[in-house]
Order: C-alpha cells, then structure tokens, then sequence
C-alpha cells in the first residue's frame, strides 16, 4: 500500500475517532506566542476534574474540599510535558538540585472578561508569563495567558499589567488547594513569577520533552501535520 493511499485512509479513520485532548490535538503553529489549550476546570466548578491519560476523557479527581475556587479557566498545553529540560530549566533559575518536571502536560490559567460555563473545550490562548511553582521537588508551572481576542484582557501583553492583587490571588489559590485551614504541611511553593520571554522558554521546553518521550506516536499524527 503506498504512503499516498495510507495517508487517506488514515485520513478517514481519524474522522471517525475523537481525538485525545493530550496527544490528538495539535498545540498550534503560532507558539509559543498563542497556543492551543484544553480547559478542565472552570471557577463554577464545585468538582475537581482533570484529564484521564490514557483514555483522554475528563474524569473527577476530587470534590473540592475547602473553599478554593480557581479564579480562571484551567487546563494544559496539549503536546507539552514537564519533563527533564523543564526541570532542568528550573534548576538553572533557582540554583536548586535535583528538581525534575512533574510529568504532566504543562498547565495553563486563562484570563477572559467572559464566563465560560464548563470544561472539556478548546480555546486559543495568549501567554503574559507564569508561575515557577515546586511541589515535592517537581517543577510544576502555571502559565498565565489571556483567551484570544478577548475584549478586555487582550490589552494585558505581559504579567507586569496584572494587578497586584490579581496575582496574589491567583498564588493563594495553588498554594493552599491541596491543604486543609490550618494546616501546616505546605504542598507547594511558588519560588518566583515571571514575564513573557521565560514563559516562551518553558513552552517550548516542554514541547520538546512532549516530543522526546512520545517521538513514535508524534510520528503517526503528523501523517496529517495536525
């Protein structure tokens, strides 16, 4: 069968299957500076819900205990992992050792002026910068973007046009999700937030850990250029 006719029938199967929010669908051709992003939460939700690797469905991780509530839509990067050259890159910008990226596709909040009702969809999203966050010596960032063509947000072009008290919001949030009030067991850390330029660097460190570990199957959808 030559590669002409196995590309259409590739084609065809691919319309008949729903594509993995992770491995499927294409992290888009303009990143670093917008990217493709799969939102699982949203500030309504009373569940916590992420993705389900291996079949690509959403699944609930956890009611949410205490009250927490995201401040933005949240999700992930399709086609990125926080894998070793995220945390070697943490390393360099902390001085630390022995960090290593958390294994996850890399997550990302979005700000809109809109409210988006749920989860499980895709949007375009621009990033401003991010949060350098450890957990248990796992690098594990929070990309901040604004949605595409929001039209509020859209003037926010790096994380310096936050508000103070936006950040700092955003930054109770990941640092006490995981804990009980009162608690004095911390999960995570937030060593350092960051603008445009290092946010660009982690997104494509993680593409290319994406890329690295899942070489074979990265082969295989980009009989398409998906």
């Amino acid at each position: 069968m030559t590669d002409n006719i196995l590309d259409e029938v590739w084609g065809k199967i691919r319309l008949l299957l729903k594509s993995h929010p992770w491995h499927g669908v294409p992290i888009g051709k303009a990143v670093p500076k917008t990217v493709t992003t799969y939102i699982e939460i949203v500030p309504t939700d009373t569940v916590k819900y992420e993705i389900e690797k291996h079949s690509g469905f959403l699944k609930v991780d956890r009611p949410q205990k205490y009250s927490n509530v995201c401040p933005t839509p949240y999700g992930f990067i399709p086609q990125t992992l926080c894998g070793d050259r995220v945390g070697e890159y943490c390393m360099k910008m902390t001085g630390r050792e022995n960090i290593q990226g958390d294994g996850d596709p890399l997550d990302i909040c979005v700000i809109t002026e809109k409210s988006i009702s749920h989860s499980n969809i895709l949007l375009q999203a621009i990033p401003i910068g991010g949060f350098r966050m450890i957990d248990h010596n796992e690098a594990d960032d929070k990309i901040i973007a604004v949605m595409k063509d929001d039209a509020i947000f859209s003037e926010w072009k790096n994380i310096s046009d936050c508000s103070h008290s936006f950040i700092e919001r955003l930054k109770h949030y990941f640092l006490t999700y995981k804990d009980a009030p009162g608690s004095d067991g911390k999960h995570c850390e937030i060593h350092s937030v960051y603008g445009i330029e290092e946010a660009y660097e982690i997104i494509r460190a993680s593409h290319q850990d994406y890329i690295e570990k899942y070489s074979d199957l990265n082969m295989l959808l980009n009989r398409e250029e998906i």
